[in-house]
């Protein structure tokens, strides 16, 4: 079976900076971005190391305002 790799994409204007997906990510790709605040006032989520995301889609599967898209790529 090949490796399977991806692109996570985040809509920051809808994520509240809850953290789970932080939390559930197997390969420590997310963090919070205390730099900035989206127009919601919260601090987002942003990829931290996305060459090390292995496509789990767990993030995207916990996130209660589904901020994350997954573009999955082969490693052929």
């Amino acid at each position: 079976m090949a490796d399977r790799r991806g692109i996570p994409h985040i809509a920051v204007e809808r994520c509240k900076g809850c953290g789970l997906c932080v939390s559930v990510c197997p390969e420590a790709v997310l963090s919070i971005d205390e730099s900035r605040v989206n127009l919601k006032g919260y601090y987002p989520v942003t990829v931290e190391s996305g060459e090390s995301c292995i496509g789990c889609l767990s993030c995207a599967l916990i996130c209660p305002d589904v901020t994350f898209t997954i573009e999955l790529l082969d490693d052929r």
